[in-house]
């Protein structure tokens, strides 16, 4: 079964590619609420934690330049 997940606003295009290269059984669409990315729950939970570790490392860039 396939699941949409919503690309938070804001996440880089590097890490997008990121995941779209490791999990090439995913699937990349744009829609009227914005981009998602389509496949299997592991796939996308796999993703997600992909996504949030990359923006965690962003935040924690951004923080440190203060």
């Amino acid at each position: 079964m396939e699941y949409e997940m919503r690309i938070p606003p804001g996440t880089p295009s590097k890490l997008v590619e990121e995941v779209m290269e490791k999990y090439d059984k995913l699937e990349f669409k744009q829609t009227e609420q914005g981009p998602v990315i389509v496949g299997e729950k592991q796939d996308l939970e796999g993703a997600q934690d992909i996504i949030i570790r990359g923006l965690n490392q962003r935040i924690k860039e951004l923080e440190d330049k203060k």
